[in-house]
């Protein structure tokens, strides 16, 4: 026994006071029949182990699995150990065996016919490629503005966000659509914007959607999209991230999780201006809110700090 529940000890007080007291008045005390009395003291040998639950498990079945059925099963395994479950069933009837595959299923799995799973093989990330200067690796993601913060019921926004793997600071576009043309139009202004901040993009990083690139078109595979020519017009390198790996750009998505908490579950948009206006003031707040990757620098502290040293 590894445990002595307090229904246990209950079930021994109540014993003892019979014992000493008598049934009728332990069954007027603990208010519990004489039959029940009866019933624990024939079990009780003086441990608190013979008070405990029993399993209510029936020991046999009238429709349970006859020998002959089962012995029938263990050679037709035993025979065919790669068969599947469907069809060992069907060659089971032909000789008889009138159960369900459910019925065969667990007798065969109470017998122990089905091997071991396989143990997985522990994942083990890679280490992750630390960047060493601003602007070397910047990732760019769309979140879609969620619709209970969209007063017009016909209208969509969508938050394009780039962000510097090295410093975080991150710079954001508001649009009315998700497509190839917004993702050009937002690369260069976020080329533009970080340059006027002596950040020179070299590579950016998204995910495999349709906004970013045609990897994954079935008519258009090797058609470049906007976002492609506009990157190679800027000499930009793009760089697309394993298929539904989004832990991948991990830094992108974190801050979009930020972005709900800190703005979007507080705050509504009328139109793509109004959304504007209100994404200019949330984004000068994130690149001046402290971070504890950065030692507790704002982006624009630790971006400024850089500079500083390798002026």
């Amino acid at each position: 026994m590894n445990s002595v529940t307090q229904e246990m000890k209950y079930r021994q007080s109540l014993i003892h006071y019979a014992e000493r007291f008598g049934v009728s008045r332990a069954s007027r005390k603990y208010n519990r029949s004489r039959s029940f009395i009866y019933f624990w003291k024939a079990r009780y040998d003086g441990t608190l182990a013979s008070l405990s639950n029993r399993s209510r498990r029936p020991h046999s079945n009238p429709k349970q699995h006859t020998e002959q059925e089962l012995k029938l099963i263990r050679n037709m395994r035993r025979r065919n150990p790669k068969l599947g479950m469907i069809e060992l069933w069907h060659r089971l009837r032909q000789r008889g065996y009138q159960r369900c595959p459910e019925s065969l299923f667990r007798v065969m799995r109470r017998l122990g016919m089905f091997p071991e799973p396989r143990p997985k093989k522990k994942y083990q990330p890679k280490p992750y490629e630390q960047m060493t200067h601003p602007g070397e690796r910047i990732q760019i993601d769309v979140k879609v503005v969620p619709r209970r913060c969209i007063s017009d019921p016909e209208l969509r926004l969508f938050q394009y966000t780039a962000i510097d793997e090295y410093s975080r600071l991150r710079f954001l576009g508001a649009y009315p659509e998700q497509s190839t043309y917004s993702s050009a139009d937002f690369l260069k202004k976020a080329v533009h914007w970080f340059a006027r901040r002596g950040v020179h993009v070299e590579c950016v990083q998204t995910d495999n959607g349709f906004e970013f690139t045609n990897r994954f078109s079935p008519s258009k595979k090797n058609l470049p999209t906007l976002f492609d020519t506009a990157a190679t017009k800027l000499h930009i390198r793009h760089k697309l991230i394993r298929p539904y790996t989004p832990r991948h750009n991990g830094k992108v998505e974190r801050s979009h999780r930020e972005d709900q908490k800190r703005f979007y579950d507080t705050h509504s948009f009328y139109s793509l201006d109004d959304f504007n206006q209100q994404l200019t003031v949330h984004l000068y707040r994130s690149n001046h809110l402290p971070m504890r990757p950065l030692h507790w620098l704002s982006p624009s502290e630790f971006l400024h700090s850089y500079t500083v040293q390798h002026v």
